[in-house]
């Protein structure tokens, strides 16, 4: 047994004392003992806690691996994802102001992926506890809205129905304007008597709809989401914000940046939760490289009203990016590209010169690479909004307008 210093937090949250030793559920400035093991301790206890230190809200976080820091406060969360942010574009030589961190309430997470598997009495379903493939039930989560706390019990019967005692099941659950949105994975082959069966599941426990791998089973209702004026029916599985108060406050920074552009480009565009908003104000043209997701935008946008119009085009933007002359007629331009960022797209941007471009982004460090191409021909970075919307976890999100002030 040793006495240990915690130096800092790591990228996932775990505490680092000098080594590295990685401790979980710790914070900087607080002294720790236990038995080291390679990296980790075992049988840690705090003997000095740290002023920021609170009591988790969550009767499981001990347990279950969805949250990473219920054991921090709220400012000092927000604090150490801004230095992380700051931290990513420091090493670029890049200095910006943080504008405001906007966190997503308890009990508002819209979507979640549980993880469910056959038992001999039955069926389990929850989230994974740290660090392993155990599932842990979580009947008090204060991640999920209410609409979802029946989640866990659902994808139980559904695993019940449909899953093998094999293997582990994977069930997205969604809330929607009109029902919870099921896509369930790793079950059994689905058959004409699973088929039916599984019918007879969406229809007994109100679903508006129900996939089985790639296979819609049932839809009673269409699974609606708001962009804007417009209602859209995702595909199943779709990417969707992970909070409607971290969408709304997405949008709102977007359309700051865009406001009186007239012609405005949408990279990553999705299905359309910038493009839809925006039309309200400018002309859209929307690239995303999945077809389908452009689709559910397209028909969202026609029967909506008072909409500007849209256009869209499938493309893969890794490797066939919008270039130069295909960006130059717009006055603005929105990119929220995945984790791995957008080089070469970025570059384009870079080239065409556009006024204004809104940048999304959830990972600081690609955002920084992207930010040191844009200033580096002749972009100012103005104010960052950082939006939480992944409550208690390490992840952020990052809005940014980069404002062409050289010719």
């Amino acid at each position: 047994m040793g006495d240990y210093l915690i130096e800092r937090l790591g990228h996932q949250g775990d505490g680092i004392a000098r080594g590295p030793i990685y401790v979980p559920l710790t914070l900087p400035g607080e002294t720790v003992s236990g038995e080291r093991d390679g990296e980790r301790l075992k049988e840690m206890r705090i003997i000095t806690p740290s002023q920021d230190r609170v009591q988790a809200p969550c009767r499981h976080f001990r347990s279950c691996g969805g949250c990473a820091l219920q054991h921090a406060s709220d400012g000092f969360v927000s604090q150490w994802k801004a230095d992380i942010v700051r931290a990513a574009l420091a090493a670029h030589g890049i200095s910006a102001e943080i504008d405001k961190v906007l966190t997503s309430p308890a009990r508002s997470r819209r979507r979640a992926t549980l993880s469910a598997r056959r038992t001999k009495k039955g069926a389990l379903a929850g989230f994974h506890a740290r660090a392993s493939d155990v599932i842990i039930e979580i009947p008090d989560c204060q991640l999920l809205h209410p609409d979802l706390m029946a989640a866990p019990d659902l994808a139980a019967a559904l695993t019940r129905v449909g899953g093998s005692r094999k293997g582990e099941m994977s069930v997205q659950v969604t809330r929607s304007e009109s029902g919870l949105d099921v896509v369930a994975r790793g079950g059994k082959p689905l058959d004409a008597e699973l088929q039916i069966a599984l019918g007879e599941f969406a229809g007994s426990h109100g679903l508006a709809r129900l996939t089985w791998e790639d296979e819609v089973i049932a839809m009673v209702r269409p699974p609606q989401q708001r962009f804007g004026r417009a209602l859209v029916v995702l595909p199943p599985g779709a990417f969707l914000q992970a909070t409607a108060e971290g969408e709304a406050a997405l949008v709102a920074a977007v359309s700051a940046l865009m406001q009186g552009k007239a012609r405005i480009v949408d990279l990553f565009a999705g299905c359309g939760t910038f493009t839809l908003p925006l039309a309200e104000q400018a002309e859209v043209h929307a690239v995303e490289g999945d077809a389908a997701m452009l689709a559910a935008l397209d028909r969202g946008w026609r029967q909506a009203r008072e909409l500007r119009r849209v256009s869209h085009e499938a493309r893969d933007l890794f490797r066939r990016p919008l270039l130069e002359d295909e960006l130059a007629h717009h006055d603005g331009a929105v990119i929220d590209p995945p984790r791995a960022g957008a080089t070469a797209q970025i570059a384009e941007l870079a080239r065409a010169r556009v006024g204004t471009i809104a940048h999304v982004s959830c990972n600081p460090v690609t955002f920084a690479r992207d930010a040191a191409t844009l200033i580096g021909a002749g972009y100012v970075l103005g104010p960052v909004t950082l939006i939480d919307q992944f409550r208690w976890s390490p992840h952020v999100e990052i809005v940014a307008g980069f404002f062409l002030t050289t010719t």
